[in-house]
């Protein structure tokens, strides 16, 4: 300022000194008065952008030391931490016993183990050799059953399925000492395939049909019912004249006589007396007992008995009944036809297949004991 202010007091001066001053200094004095200036901005501009500078630096250093001083607290804490973990892990290695007894019981339990292996296979082998006895022994049982079947009541497919589910549980074995016992029940298989079982349910229910036909069945012929009229309207009730009382009188005495006369057309034809009410009730209950019979002897697989039954039941329908009425003549002509099926078949034997099984177990029952002897007196 004192600077600027020099010039203004010489410039002044020199004009109330001299009237007319040099313009080349007054140009020189401008230009430095201004260069002046100049500087002395740029030198401010500069002092503060080092003022600032150091500030920045000062702050920087500062969140600097604060960051530096956090991250040394946590390294303490993380060795604070360290070394508790190390105590700790130095406190349980204590508690472990020596190298040398820890080999011992690694030595142990690897022992441990096989003997446990080695028991688990024996185990095994003695499971799967009785399961392998009691799948032979099942065999066994079911021929034992088919040929109950057969025997006693003639069921050929229920004596085929058991026969063919024996032959399966040998086939599971692989047994080449079972070829003998197989080929037996092929033998016995082939037999029970050839025979055709009879159907006796069915000839049951056909003779149950029959017998609520028969016990609907009527006499020979048709008893005539007196409804209370007159026969063949050959008069009225009542006579008009006395002309007609004749008529009427006649026609009174046959309508009484229609009683007990009865005629038929074909009288060429033999003509049995018509069944009182108590005996049609005999007859029938004759019928159906015969026929009862029947299905018994279907059910039971007997031949003889049922042809019998048959034969009777027919005789007791011919006997008793028209044939020409068409209810009886169907009931005769399905009688006709079930006294020829079969009702009992003849049933091979399983004898030799049951024989066969029961050899194989024998054999292999024999070839075990040894080898469970072997294995029950080694160490």
């Amino acid at each position: 300022m004192s600077e600027t202010a020099l010039p203004k007091d010489e410039e002044s001066v020199s004009k109330t000194s001299t009237p007319t001053p040099e313009p080349k200094r007054r140009e020189r004095s401008g230009n430095r008065t201004s260069g002046l200036a100049v500087v002395a901005l740029l030198l401010g501009i500069a002092g503060v952008g080092v003022a600032g500078w150091g500030v920045w630096q000062l702050r920087m250093l500062q969140a600097g030391h604060i960051q530096q001083r956090s991250e040394v607290q946590d390294i303490a804490e993380q060795t604070l931490a360290l070394t508790r973990n190390d105590q700790q892990l130095t406190a349980r290695l204590a508690q472990f016993p020596p190298a040398d007894q820890l080999e011992d019981s690694r030595r142990l339990v690897a022992q441990l183990q096989g003997d446990q292996q080695r028991l688990s296979q024996r185990l095994e082998g003695v499971l799967g050799a009785s399961r392998k006895d009691w799948r032979l022994a099942e065999a066994e049982h079911l021929l034992r059953l088919a040929s109950l079947r057969l025997s006693a009541l003639q069921d050929i497919n229920s004596a085929r399925a058991l026969v063919q589910g024996a032959d399966e549980i040998l086939r599971e074995q692989d047994d080449p000492g079972s070829f003998g016992a197989r080929e037996q029940l092929a033998k016995s298989l082939a037999a029970l395939h050839s025979i055709e079982q009879p159907d006796r349910t069915g000839l049951f229910l056909q003779l149950a049909a029959l017998r609520e036909q028969a016990a609907q069945l009527n006499a020979l012929a048709p008893e005539y019912e007196d409804k209370g009229g007159s026969l063949f309207g050959l008069t009225p009730t009542q006579p008009t004249n006395p002309a007609d009382s004749e008529e009427h009188y006649w026609a009174k005495w046959w309508e009484q006589i229609s009683h007990y006369i009865r005629i038929d057309f074909n009288a060429e034809k033999d003509i049995r007396p018509v069944l009182a009410g108590q005996s049609l009730a005999q007859v029938r209950l004759a019928l159906t007992l015969a026929l009862e019979q029947a299905q018994w002897a279907a059910l039971n697989g007997e031949p003889q008995i049922y042809a019998a039954a048959i034969k009777e039941a027919r005789s007791v329908l011919t006997a008793n009944f028209n044939k020409d009425n068409p209810q009886s003549k169907v009931i005769a002509e399905r009688l006709d036809a079930l006294v020829d099926q079969p009702v009992s078949v003849m049933t091979p034997d399983l004898a030799q297949s049951l024989s066969a099984v029961q050899a194989y177990l024998e054999r292999r029952h024999g070839a075990s004991q040894p080898t469970e002897t072997q294995r029950g007196t080694s160490p």
